[in-house]
């Protein structure tokens, strides 16, 4: 029990830092240290700090200019050399930084799909976001294991129906995804079409066989393994529902009665718009 017990507290935030904008949690694991920023962005983003003994590495750094103030000013105050920072699946405030991006993911983030989503969001919140990184990216090859600052990082593949980003197990305890689980209604942007339940089926399933005990997110930020197998449970059933619904709007229904009061009900709209579409 002392054991248990001991376990469970080394996964609970040693500390939590308040910032005028968002805040950082910490978690220890040990060997190193995971520093989750949550911007409160109007994205609902979480940037990551993985402290070494000697050294750092940051990923998905924020895209507001009010956020990436905070975290670079939190970086520094840590007072050690940051020997990579990774961008996955969110181009962030890297400024004139070298990243690193899964294979493939650069060119993707060129193209016409992520462009014009970046184009959408230079759109809605004009000066409010950093200017465009310019350093070189550099690619790291799927099924990969890389150390930085005395920390693994094993690169797989997301959700099939994903952006080309990598889920990567950090550590052998930290699991990032595009989506932290939650126990909340799934945005019509992680599953937008039927395609999607599987694969994000198939990529919770992986997570959760990966060892990790804690499973992040480029959205939503950490959440614990009882999170992770609530995201499977929901999932299935979402296919349950769809299968047993022929309009959205029965979709809709079936959701909310088979998850009432869940959070993310407002955008259960959205959701059924883009699994009948």
């Amino acid at each position: 029990m002392k054991k248990a017990l001991f376990i469970l507290f080394n996964l609970l935030a040693v500390a939590v830092v308040v910032q005028e904008k968002g805040r950082f949690e910490v978690y220890d694991f040990g060997n190193f240290q995971l520093h989750v920023y949550y911007t409160n962005d109007a994205l609902g983003d979480a940037s990551y700090i993985i402290e070494g003994k000697d050294a750092l590495v940051t990923m998905e750094q924020p895209l507001f200019k009010e956020n990436v103030h905070e975290f670079d000013s939190y970086l520094s105050n840590l007072g050690k050399m940051v020997e990579k920072r990774i961008t996955d699946y969110h181009v962030g405030g890297t400024g004139s930084h070298d990243v690193v991006m899964a294979q493939g993911m650069p060119e993707f983030t060129k193209g016409e799909i992520y462009s014009g989503m970046m184009k959408g969001f230079a759109q809605a919140f004009g000066d409010a976001l950093t200017d465009m990184p310019t350093g070189k990216a550099s690619e790291v090859a799927f099924g990969t294991e890389q150390t930085w600052a005395g920390v693994t990082f094993a690169f797989g593949h997301g959700a099939a129906t994903d952006f080309p980003g990598a889920s990567i197990l950090i550590g052998g305890k930290a699991y990032y995804t595009h989506w932290a689980p939650a126990k909340a209604h799934v945005s019509h942007l992680q599953v937008s079409s039927p395609a999607a339940i599987d694969a994000e089926i198939a990529e919770a399933e992986k997570a959760m066989n990966s060892g990790a005990k804690l499973f992040i997110g480029g959205h939503g930020g950490a959440a614990k393994r009882d999170a992770a197998e609530f995201k499977i449970a929901y999932l299935k059933k979402m296919k349950e529902v769809l299968g047993a619904n022929g309009t959205a709007q029965d979709f809709v229904e079936g959701m909310k009665k088979a998850y009432p009061g869940l959070p993310g009900e407002a955008g259960l709209e959205d959701l059924g718009k883009a699994l009948y579409k």
